[in-house]
């Protein structure tokens, strides 16, 4: 799990029973439960407020709580994604490559599905995220920030919100993405990459289309194939 990081409010009291604010910058789960016991030890702790990157408050014991929730979660999680599409047939392929890490282990997930009923390479495209978020919703990943990657620039783009979009049918694509990340309470970092970098979901996507279907998860030294 890539956890968000969080902020501490410590309301400071002197002996004289003055009162003033400290803010710590951004830090990881285990360096705010910490520094908080630290803080505590002082003795001069009116009060602590914890808040998280997302604007989410937390108390110390939430966070502690959390902290043993996600010992065994998948961490550090990057998703991958691209669409294919034949325009003469009108045929979509969606390709999906998840990386993570879990129980010490690493893991890389790769599955794909074939599609008849899209209009375009972009709306396959649009489409092919989604069908990443609900893969990763399949394998319980959800509940922390996850870096998606693509060759896609206006998908990627457009979600991250440095290109605008006008396009009627492409914004319910990017209205049900945005709508099932935050049912998923998954905070999104995108990255653009090229086709080359994008090699194994491209891959993927192709395979869909050409009736290969793929579902698969392997870790470091061992695959285990539902079919292939």
């Amino acid at each position: 799990m890539k956890l968000l990081k969080y902020s501490i409010e410590w309301t400071y009291q002197t002996k004289k029973k003055i009162q003033t604010i400290i803010s710590t910058e951004l830090l990881s789960l285990n360096e705010t439960i910490m520094l908080a016991e630290d803080f505590m030890l002082t003795g001069r702790v009116k009060q602590l407020n914890f808040i998280s990157e997302d604007g989410q408050t937390w108390t110390l014991k939430e966070l502690k709580r959390l902290k043993e929730i996600v010992k065994d979660e998948p961490q550090n999680v990057v998703a991958y994604f691209d669409g294919g599409y034949q325009k003469s047939i009108k045929l979509a392929g969606f390709g999906a490559v998840i990386y993570y890490t879990q129980g010490g282990n690493d893991y890389r997930i790769r599955i794909n599905e074939k599609v008849n009923e899209l209009t375009s390479n972009n709306e396959a495209e649009y489409a092919a995220f989604l069908y990443l978020v609900n893969v990763l919703e399949e394998y319980g990943i959800n509940k922390q920030k996850i870096v998606f990657k693509g060759d896609s620039q206006v998908v990627i783009n457009q979600l991250s919100g440095e290109w605008p979009c006008y396009e009627e049918e492409f914004i319910i694509w990017l209205d049900r993405i945005e709508a099932k990340l935050k049912k998923l309470r998954i905070t999104p970092e995108y990255e653009a990459i090229t086709r080359k970098e994008n090699n194994e979901a491209d891959k993927l996507a192709t395979q869909a289309m050409n009736g290969i279907e793929i579902r698969s998860k392997m870790t470091l030294n061992e695959e285990v194939e539902d079919n292939e």
